[in-house]
């Protein structure tokens, strides 16, 4: 069962998903912190160039099965063109309502 963005508990994540699924890189740059951080299963890395490469360039979309911790941690079914469809989990760190670190990998 797909929980819909608008839906979602914590509203920096749910405009986080919500400009993931549309498309809109610009919407998505703008719930950063300046120093927005990010890692991959584990491993640091360049936020704008994984991005591009992951989400804004093949086309990703978020499906989200679940959330938790207040709506700071979910679970996704993302899709890309790059990659086709992995379980992956979310976890995100929000401070005065902008995003300044998330962490995903497969769930």
């Amino acid at each position: 069962m797909t929980i819909a963005p608008a839906k979602l508990t914590d509203p920096a994540v749910r405009a986080f998903v919500t400009a993931v699924n549309a498309g809109d890189r610009d919407a998505f740059l703008a719930l950063l912190t300046p120093d927005a951080t990010m890692t991959d299963d584990g491993s640091e890395r360049d936020l704008r160039d994984w991005i591009d490469r992951e989400i804004f360039g093949p086309n990703g979309r978020m499906d989200v099965q679940t959330e938790s911790n207040g709506g700071r941690a979910l679970v996704a079914n993302f899709t890309n063109e790059t990659w086709g469809e992995m379980r992956t989990a979310w976890r995100f760190t929000v401070e005065d309502g902008k995003i300044s670190r998330f962490e995903t990998g497969q769930a």
